[in-house]
């Protein structure tokens, strides 16, 4: 009896193994290309959720303000245009920026304006007190 031992696989196993890892590369890529563009865009949907919340802050904050000042606080305030300062503690949670009022007889204008150029906007108040 004469039996012969190889060590190396058959010919055809080497190939089918080859195919098998070039489908395993492929079916990897067309994931990651898939998948790229969703990650990208849950981070940009993040960043846009985010300043959508804090204008939501800065416009609440504005809006209880501007009913204080309707309310008979503008009396004790004088004429002109100057920083005002309010008591919310959500303020703590805006991007650096500052309030400012504008006094002009009866007409106030509330504004909040952010310190970065590219923040989340000017949000405006605008009243007439009778």
């Amino acid at each position: 009896m004469n039996i012969k031992l190889s060590r190396l696989p058959p010919v055809r196993f080497h190939r089918k193994h080859g195919f098998l890892t070039m489908d395993l590369i492929i079916g990897m890529a067309i994931l990651v290309v898939a998948f790229m563009p969703l990650a990208f865009s849950f981070v940009h949907e993040r960043q846009l959720l985010r300043a959508e919340y804090l204008r939501a802050v800065a416009v609440e904050i504005v809006d209880g303000e501007i009913e204080i000042l309707a309310a008979g606080e503008w009396q004790n305030l004088p004429e002109g245009q100057q920083a005002y300062t309010v008591h919310a503690q959500a303020s703590g949670s805006l991007p650096p920026g500052h309030f400012q009022l504008t006094r002009t007889g009866k007409h106030l204008r509330l504004e909040w304006k952010s310190d970065k150029p590219r923040g989340i906007g000017i949000v405006v108040r605008e009243i007439t007190v009778k």
